[in-house]
């Protein structure tokens, strides 16, 4: 961050902790309990979502003074269907099957609040540079809380981490005795993204006071 002033290195670490997308202003919460029952799909999210928002914002701002305010959220629409269009094609190309996986929550990148909110909240008046520190700071804001997520879930779900066991081969029955990791089915369940969503806001607020709301 040496080569970043204070402000805009203030833009990329805030949204990491106490100004997280997910934990802090609520946004995005779909994606956390949509797909991260798998780390590798958790990780390939946040990787389209960090290409969509970073440029998404850099094209925005250089657009933000002839976009008529009329059709602005229309034009911004249209920016991020033509951002996830391209990522939706180099997952086809590259990691076909998890693209079937993935398909439809891809495209509901389009409709991400996180996105809008930001090209709303900061494109539209800053320049294209600290545009883009924005949205990568917010970006990866999401990324960790969806890594976070994914990694708990398949690794207590499932027993694996990107596919591989990692708490012992799947459980085999021999006899009156089992050996192996048993799946714990409820952490794949959506719900269970929701629960350890809320344990990571309560770790943040135990640690940091100040994000604690006042009656």
């Amino acid at each position: 961050m040496a080569l970043l002033s204070k402000k805009d290195a203030g833009l990329i670490l805030d949204p990491l902790a106490d100004n997280n997308p997910i934990t802090i202003q609520v946004l995005g919460i779909c994606s956390a309990l949509a797909i991260t029952a798998e780390l590798k799909a958790s990780i390939v999210m946040s990787i389209s979502v960090l290409f969509v928002m970073g440029l998404g914002n850099v094209v925005i701002s250089l657009m933000r003074n002839i976009i008529p305010s009329k059709i602005r959220i229309i034009v911004q629409l249209v920016v991020i269907a033509s951002l996830v269009i391209v990522v939706d094609q180099v997952l086809k190309a590259f990691a076909y099957e998890l693209s079937k996986t993935l398909s439809v929550f891809v495209g509901l990148i389009i409709t991400n609040c996180i996105i809008m909110g930001r090209f709303e909240a900061f494109a539209l008046g800053n320049g294209p540079w600290r545009s883009f520190l924005d949205g990568i700071g917010n970006a990866l804001g999401y990324a960790v809380i969806l890594i976070i997520v994914g990694f708990f879930r398949e690794l207590l779900g499932s027993g694996t981490l990107m596919g591989i066991p990692v708490l012992g081969d799947p459980i085999e029955k021999t006899g009156l005795y089992s050996i192996g990791y048993e799946n714990n089915g409820f952490m794949l369940i959506s719900p269970m993204a929701l629960i350890v969503v809320g344990i990571i806001i309560w770790v943040q607020r135990s640690r940091n006071r100040a994000l604690i709301e006042e009656n």
